[in-house]
């Protein structure tokens, strides 16, 4: 029996997360292409809403896990973010869409289909359009173009592959959320962001959290330098996906953001926290601190 700890990798069940952290697993008794010495990694698929609510809850917390971005200022107490792994819309992002063409302004007073209020989409909605301007019911991102096209909600906020294929239901864009926050600040808008449970260098030795967030970088390097294998693997999350578009949908939020966010990331990061909090849709944090993709 294999005698190291496991590390829980919790991720959302989209083609882009499963294509950066593939590498780090034990599939079909294979040895991980990424392995390490000390520990083992165990995913854990769930939608990033329920991420968002398990990160929050406070107990069973998942050693490392995705979350929104906009989650993060709730449970900085637990998690320090990670420099790599993060997915980033560099002038696009989730997108609102309603049957008909409108304004983003006559959504105020609207009843909106939402993918979560953790999520960074939903926090970039209040900010564009007013906190409380609007009525938000979270329905599962998935069944969000659906029941938008049905005329049960007046507009939808699609994330995911949704961000694509909305037309397909006969949906038309009303704003790009990413767009819209790039002629705000100028800057990329930072939506999902990785986290490593500070309490691991107390459970495993000082040094662990830069350990690990090494191994995710060298996670995400391998997925990168081995595309085709990474692509094949992330399209059995895919949901039905064609490969062409599964591909696009990867390129989209696995690429140099992904690898290290960089000064402009954190900066990104800093700024979307930082009006949150004014507008008084989060509490206010301290300078966000990361653990670096190298060590």
């Amino acid at each position: 029996m294999d005698p190291r700890p496991v590390l829980r990798l919790g991720h959302s069940p989209d083609p882009d997360d499963a294509f950066m952290w593939w590498p780090l697993l034990e599939l079909d008794g294979r040895a991980p292409r990424i392995a390490s010495p000390r520990f083992r990694f165990e995913a854990v698929a769930a939608d990033i809403e329920a991420l968002n609510k398990r990160a929050a809850a406070g107990s069973d917390l998942l050693e490392i896990s995705a979350f929104s971005c906009a989650t993060y200022a709730r449970i900085a107490g637990s998690y320090a973010l990670t420099a790599c792994g993060s997915s980033v819309g560099d002038g696009y992002g989730p997108k609102v869409v309603a049957r008909t063409a409108r304004s983003p302004e006559s959504l105020r007073g609207a009843h909106l289909a939402i993918p979560g209020e953790g999520t960074t989409a939903f926090l970039a909605t209040n900010l564009m359009l007013g906190a409380g301007s609007f009525r938000a019911t979270a329905v599962p991102f998935k069944e969000i173009p659906e029941r938008v096209a049905a005329g049960e909600f007046d507009a939808g906020i699609v994330i995911h592959e949704g961000q694509l294929t909305f037309a397909e239901q006969g949906l038309v864009l009303v704003e790009d959320l990413g767009r819209w926050w790039r002629a705000q600040t100028g800057l990329p808008l930072p939506l999902g962001a990785n986290g490593v449970l500070r309490a691991l260098d107390d459970r495993h030795g000082a040094g662990t959290l830069l350990e690990v967030g090494a191994l995710l970088a060298r996670s995400v390097q391998y997925a990168l330098d081995h595309r085709e294998e990474s692509v094949r693997y992330a399209l059995g999350f895919a949901d039905g996906m064609a490969p062409e578009l599964a591909d696009r949908f990867i390129a989209m939020y696995v690429n140099h953001w992904t690898l290290d966010c960089g000064p402009t990331g954190r900066l990104a990061v800093r700024t979307l926290l930082g009006r949150a909090a004014d507008a008084g849709l989060l509490p206010r944090v301290s300078e966000p601190d990361f653990v670096p993709a190298g060590a």
